[in-house]
């Protein structure tokens, strides 16, 4: 056994049996929670908390496998939703200043389960894989092990605005809210977190993290299942990469007009990187990429918004030299789901819209 092996060997021990779960995993239902809670729960017999963050728009394929995995391992299971109300103002404030429409899901995500944490006082939190698999921001040449913790939340998960700063952005003397409506997305105080002695750490600083090879495990093991995702090929996306949001495409869309690539160039640079593929067999993926996805016509539904606004907003935020070309732009096929996705029409008529 490594070094890195035991010292995870060490943090469990310290933790077990001392709370009232070993620890809390949160958890998606996708690849990398998926099989950082079969990997725990099968090698060191934890008892966790497994916790949920319901960013609201998860696909049926990964909700049965939620069931399907839970029921199998056996884990106790929290899962939140926020208010749909509030979800909606908030995607549209942060898409309109950051072009990033999931402010609330980032937040979310990483604070949540710090909040469950301080509520069950269960202090060992595992997430999955580490920003240094992906991300300039960390690497393992320091630290070997890479926390989730507030430095990381402000500086890469909360897009540089806190909860606080949202509620000054959206809050409306004629529909006001109530500062209350902001705590989930709210990362708890340090000195809070500090006295529970906090332990907040990626599985994937102390073990190889190799997401084909661990969806392959959870596929066999469990019989997790992978889905579509809109605007990429079936066929490198088979180990299930960003498939729990169906506004998924709608991201990658954004990226597209922004930067002139999507995530099938991303998802063939890393099969390149690890020699699963060639740049020949990429390149003719890469220049099909970027059309325009049928997600865009439930996101502008629940934001209210015209095409052309939304064109407008994103194309301001652009990096040169890539300009995007919408009228020979081509439309993605539709996912086999889509006609199962919650959809709320209430868009302003572009005539509406000054």
């Amino acid at each position: 056994m490594g070094s890195s092996q035991e010292l995870l060997s060490q943090i469990i021990e310290k933790h077990r049996g001392k709370y009232d779960y070993d620890c809390i995993i949160p958890y998606s239902g996708g690849k990398d929670s998926t099989f950082q809670l079969y990997y725990l729960m099968k090698e060191y017999k934890i008892k966790p908390l497994v916790v949920r963050f319901n960013h609201g728009f998860l696909r049926q394929t990964i909700q049965e496998n939620v069931v399907n995995s839970l029921k199998q391992m056996g884990a106790d299971f929290i899962d939140f939703t926020p208010n749909w109300k509030v979800v909606k103002r908030l995607m549209k404030e942060s898409f309109i200043r950051k072009t990033d429409f999931c402010w609330h899901c980032h937040t979310g995500i990483y604070s949540y389960p710090l909040q469950i944490a301080l509520k069950f006082e269960v202090p060992l939190l595992f997430w999955g894989e580490p920003l240094s698999e992906i991300s300039a921001y960390y690497d393992y040449l320091n630290d070997e092990i890479e926390y989730e913790d507030e430095k990381k939340f402000n500086m890469v998960r909360n897009l540089g605005i806190s909860a606080d700063d949202m509620m000054g952005m959206i809050n409306d003397p004629i529909d006001p809210l109530d500062p209350r409506d902001l705590k989930p997305f709210t990362y708890p105080p340090l000195r809070d977190l500090r006295k529970l002695k906090y332990m907040s750490v990626c599985l994937g600083s102390f073990i190889p993290w190799d997401y084909t090879k661990n969806s392959e495990i959870i596929k066999r093991e469990l019989g997790w299942k992978s889905d579509e995702l809109e605007g990429v090929p079936d066929q490198i996306n088979q180990h299930g990469e960003k498939i729990e949001c169906y506004l998924q495409g709608t991201r990658d869309y954004i990226k597209y007009i922004k930067r002139g690539y999507t995530r099938v160039t991303q998802i063939n640079a890393f099969h390149i990187r690890n020699g699963r593929t060639t740049i020949e067999e990429a390149l003719p993926l890469n220049l099909d990429e970027g059309k325009r996805p049928p997600s865009l016509d439930v996101f502008l539904e629940y934001m209210g918004m015209s095409e052309s606004e939304f064109n407008d907003i994103v194309t301001a935020q652009a990096i040169p030299p890539y300009q995007h070309d919408f009228e020979n732009n081509g439309n993605a096929p539709k996912t086999h789901d889509f006609d199962q996705w919650y959809r709320e029409d209430n868009r302003i008529p572009a005539k509406e819209i000054k």
